[in-house]
């Protein structure tokens, strides 16, 4: 049976500018020594929402009027650097369902996709454009609508990108290859015997 279709995301947002922005800095090394990646997102972004000594600096995800936020906003390259999963994991955890930003790299693109996390790309105009409406109404609902590609915020809207694949399997349910195997267990057997081996 095919996941939840994942068709558009709706809620509030929080801009967090950078470019860059590297999957170490998203979760740092040190809290990936889990077994499970439950409580991955109390570390979202950690060194960067901390002092050495743990107390809060001023940083978009500690603002109060930004917590609940399910829509992550950011610029050039977000998640580039390692390829460790937990970058996505840990902005899943915290309640993130999607993301908005001019470009990402390719195997955190990739790492949302399988997540069911909507990863679209924008114009800076217009993701500045979303954000500085955000910043004055930060109980603006957002609503990234994967099916047509657009975004939209109060009167305002705007075209996104997603690679068709991408679209195509969060659109229909298909978003987790493990579940689609799984799914399909029957016929990699009958596959798998045909191509001469053995089945479980």
């Amino acid at each position: 049976m095919a996941l939840d279709p994942i068709k558009s995301v709706q809620g509030r947002a929080v801009p967090v500018p950078g470019s860059d922005i590297d999957t170490d800095r998203i979760i740092p090394a040190r809290f990936m020594k889990c077994v499970t990646f439950d409580g991955l997102g109390d570390y979202l972004f950690y060194d960067a929402r901390h002092q050495e000594d743990g107390t809060p600096k001023d940083h978009p995800l500690n603002e109060e009027r930004y917590q609940g936020a399910s829509v992550f906003v950011s610029g050039v390259n977000f998640g580039c650097g390692s390829s460790r999963e937990h970058a996505p994991q840990a902005l899943y955890r915290a309640g993130f369902r999607a993301v908005i930003a001019e470009s990402f790299a390719e195997i955190f693109f990739g790492n949302c996709a399988t997540l069911g996390i909507p990863c679209v790309t924008a114009t800076s105009e217009d993701i500045a454009t979303l954000g500085a409406a955000i910043e004055a109404d930060p109980q603006l609902e957002v609503t990234v609508d994967v099916e047509k590609a657009r975004v939209f915020f109060g009167d305002s809207n705007f075209t996104v990108h997603i690679p068709d694949t991408a679209q195509d399997a969060l659109v229909s349910g298909r978003w987790d290859p493990i579940a689609e195997l799984l799914e399909n267990a029957d016929k990699v057997d009958v596959c798998l015997k045909e191509m001469g081996f053995a089945s479980k």
